[in-house]
């Protein structure tokens, strides 16, 4: 027989029914709350998210929310941090821990996958410091192109091949604009009083790295080269080069010269003391390196630096031309080693008048006092 629930039953499960939807409300409105409160600290969340990973991960970076938004060390210096590539989360994220830069590497992980940035983490160099919250890391990896960046100098480069090397630095300036500023120099830079008037900075941009701020401008550019250069040439090296009975724009000139005929450094004093012997005896430097400057860039080798030179070559009519025109040519050819400055301050002291390529390969030179003993030694 069908059993009739009685008015008092049917109460109680109305009322029964009520309580749970209030509660489910009630739970509902308690997380779309905490929802909101970490949208307006951190972001939405990423659609991708399920609901039950969304609730444990709002819920997880709004208990630990000050770990996000504060320094691991309000004190931290700059640090190197590489990401390879394809790299996982996890790892990123314990090297981040142990290199200080954050507290909490699991937390951190939360974050990434809540705002959705776990997947647009870029391999690349950063620069990071202890002193930016977990907050600015994240952002701070999304972008591997960095604020700052390096110039390469080589040694013996001129000025175009620096203007050349431009764009793979990443500095924000054309070639040509260097260059034009190279060509003429701010007039208003102490050093540029040691240079003749219309002569361009060639020989003043010393070998090294430097590092500037992706938006640096030519000019500053130029000033931190120039201000490189006065560092360099302390008093003492100024007194050698007067000792030598050269002005500082000459030693320049001469020091290019020996940086681009040597291949190994212990040598420049001995490749300065034939150039001092030659210049002394009346003779003409006979330099190769000023000759490839003089002809300039060779669309067939595809280099700055001619070589081997020929015959008509070394018949370029240019005051370059060290064959041709005695004494020194009208200014530097490429940018000296510090090295090179000190083997004009104080070359060796020898007899010797020529210098050729030893035969073995090893860039070493054989020095000789006579002509007859330079062509002796050449290679069979």
């Amino acid at each position: 027989m069908r059993k009739h629930r009685t008015p008092t039953t049917i109460s109680l499960l109305i009322v029964t029914a009520l309580l749970t939807c209030l509660g489910f409300g009630a739970a509902g409105y308690f997380l779309a709350s905490l929802s909101n409160m970490v949208s307006d600290r951190f972001g939405p969340p990423t659609p991708n998210l399920g609901i039950v990973q969304r609730t444990r991960l709002t819920v997880q970076i709004l208990w630990s929310s000050e770990s996000l938004t504060e320094p691991a060390d309000a004190l931290g210096e700059e640090q190197p941090f590489e990401i390879e590539l394809g790299e996982s989360v996890h790892s990123i994220s314990t090297r981040l821990q142990s290199s200080g830069l954050i507290r909490d590497a699991r937390l951190f992980r939360a974050y990434l996958r809540y705002a959705g940035l776990d997947t647009t983490l870029q391999a690349g160099e950063y620069r990071l410091s202890a002193a930016m919250t977990p907050l600015e890391i994240a952002d701070q990896l999304q972008d591997a192109t960095p604020s700052e960046v390096s110039l390469h100098i080589l040694p013996g480069w001129r000025l175009e091949e620096i203007a050349a090397s431009l764009p793979t630095s990443g500095l924000n300036f054309p070639p040509q604009a260097f260059l034009a500023l190279a060509e003429d120099p701010p007039k208003e830079h102490p050093l540029t009083t040691i240079i003749p008037v219309g002569s361009s900075l060639e020989g003043f941009m010393p070998p090294g790295e430097y590092r500037f701020e992706r938006e640096t401008d030519g000019e500053q550019v130029i000033k931190t080269l120039l201000e490189a250069f006065s560092n360099q040439v302390t008093f003492e090296l100024s007194s050698g080069f007067e000792n030598q009975g050269l002005d500082p724009y000459q030693a320049v000139t001469m020091a290019s010269i020996v940086e681009k005929e040597s291949v190994v450094t212990e040598e420049m004093p001995l490749i300065a003391s034939v150039f001092f012997n030659r210049l002394a005896a009346g003779m003409r430097l006979d330099a190769d390196s000023t000759v490839q400057y003089a002809l300039g860039y060779n669309p067939v080798q595809e280099t700055w630096w001619t070589n081997p030179l020929s015959s008509a070559d070394l018949q370029i009519d240019s005051a370059y031309n060290t064959y041709i025109y005695p004494g020194l040519p009208p200014g530097p050819i490429a940018s000296p080693t510090l090295s090179a400055l000190r083997a004009i301050a104080y070359p060796a002291q020898t007899p010797y008048y020529y210098f050729r390529a030893a035969c073995d390969g090893s860039g070493k030179h054989l020095f000789s006092e006579t002509l007859q003993e330079h062509v002796d030694k050449g290679c069979p």
